[in-house]
């Protein structure tokens, strides 16, 4: 078969796989469901897709987050926003001119593998009703866009007059404006939408399922990801580094009202703001346990406590999503649970490649663009995979380290440490290198 590649997505995992592939002259379409780049970070996305709201900015620093070869403008902020970023992305496409490769306003609606009585590769359906083949699929179509309501639904929820949303469906401060708030769930979404409550809303309640240690994003005067951050630095000296610098910068949870976290520093994602625990401290913010049930106009706590609300806003994640997939093919939607070698290979369907599907401490566009390297060393055969066998071995190593390190949630199941596995790119590509060099399958 003509090798030819259909990338999924116009995101920016679906960005740095484009990018590398035209710069290495391989033939590949991506399709994206809306009339621009940028995925998730464009406000307002006529894909429906994006759950950027109007004062969402990134929480990773600029210096940490851009691509190796296309710098961010010395004069941004720190922390931009998501129309610096949506630009950035815009800014990328062209740079590098490959936008005549990106078909916009086109769904992926179904993949299909082929096996070798057919030919391989993969029948492609779109949304135009046009059918292709291609000998590669590259999944690139995010995890922040399946909203996960909170499971079971609480009691009442059904009935009350509350207003319920998913923060997916937030937008702008005018949505709370006047009205008696309560934001659920302890994540970055949550803390900046409590913050935008306490600014505009007549209450503001942040009701936590369980504690999370929250990292201001500046720490002695310098972004707090320039601090300790390198690839070169092992994890062991890393986290007991960052424990201690914690502790001494913010103090327990506990003074702000918030839950005593159940896990150290790093064993579960934490929350970045700068903001929240100003907030919290001069009462702008009253922190509850969590919801118990909803009344006619009111939430009821797991203590007991009791507020008359207008507003529940549920920030409770996303589900992995791939509605392009027979479900008897993969479906991830109840578990959140992939098994990929280096979290990017299918180790069942050979030329099925996942870009971005990670969850990292740290900005996703360093981590797509060593992936995209990988994957496009693969399609050139200067690449080879482990036996299935091996790569499965990985998988269940990886999949226990995981067991060990993250508490147990649907959130922690793509989760990695943005440095440990930049460097594992890294290694990986060239031991992939020497495996081809000695004729490994």
């Amino acid at each position: 078969m003509t090798r030819k590649v259909a990338v999924i997505g116009a995101g920016a995992s679906g960005l740095s796989v484009a990018k590398v592939l035209h710069e290495r002259g391989l033939d590949f379409d991506v399709f994206e469901l809306s009339d621009r780049v940028g995925g998730m970070w464009v406000f307002r996305n006529p894909n429906g897709r994006s759950g950027a709201y109007r004062s969402l900015r990134i929480n990773t620093s600029r210096a940490r987050m851009e691509f190796s070869d296309f710098p961010l403008a010395d004069d941004l902020p720190d922390f931009i926003g998501h129309e610096q970023v949506a630009d950035y992305f815009e800014k990328y496409v062209t740079h590098f001119g490959f936008r005549s490769r990106i078909r916009f306003r086109t769904a992926v609606e179904h993949v299909q593998p082929l096996d070798d009585r057919e030919g391989g590769g993969f029948r492609v359906r779109l949304s135009t009703g046009e059918t292709s083949v291609y000998s590669d699929v590259v999944v690139a179509n995010g995890h922040h866009w399946d909203v996960r309501m909170p499971e079971p639904a609480f009691p009442g929820a059904d009935t009350t007059s509350v207003q319920q949303l998913h923060a997916h469906d937030y937008e702008d401060e005018s949505q709370l404006a006047g009205k008696r708030v309560v934001v659920l769930g302890m994540g970055n979404s949550a803390m900046d939408i409590a913050v935008d409550a306490s600014y505009h809303a007549a209450a503001t309640y942040l009701s936590a399922r369980s504690g999370v240690h929250v990292i201001p994003k500046y720490l002695f005067g310098k972004p707090y990801d320039s601090i300790g951050g390198s690839e070169w630095l092992p994890s062991a000296l890393r986290w007991p580094f960052a424990r201690l610098l914690m502790r001494t910068y913010t103090g327990p949870m506990t003074r702000y009202g918030l839950p005593k976290p159940d896990h150290k520093f790093a064993q579960a994602h934490p929350s970045m703001s700068s903001r929240i625990l100003d907030r919290l401290a001069h009462g702008d913010i009253t922190p509850k346990p969590t919801i118990q049930r909803l009344d006619e106009d009111a939430v009821v706590f797991a203590d007991g406590s009791r507020v008359e609300a207008d507003l529940v806003i549920y920030c409770t994640g996303y589900r992995i999503s791939f509605p392009f997939f027979d479900p008897d093919f993969l479906d991830v939607r109840e578990d959140n649970r992939i098994r990929l070698y280096r979290r990017l290979f299918h180790p069942d369907v050979p030329g099925l490649y996942f870009v971005g599907l990670v969850q990292p401490l740290g900005a996703v566009m360093p981590i797509t663009e060593r992936q995209a390297q990988l994957v496009a060393d693969h399609l050139q055969g200067r690449y080879g995979l482990p036996s299935k066998r091996a790569m499965n071995a990985e998988i269940d190593r990886h999949a226990r380290r995981q067991a060990r390190r993250y508490v147990a949630s649907k959130r922690h199941t793509i989760q990695v440490d943005f440095d440990d596995y930049m460097r594992q790119l890294r290694l990986e590509r060239l031991r992939g290198r020497r495996r081809r060099k000695a004729g490994a399958p």
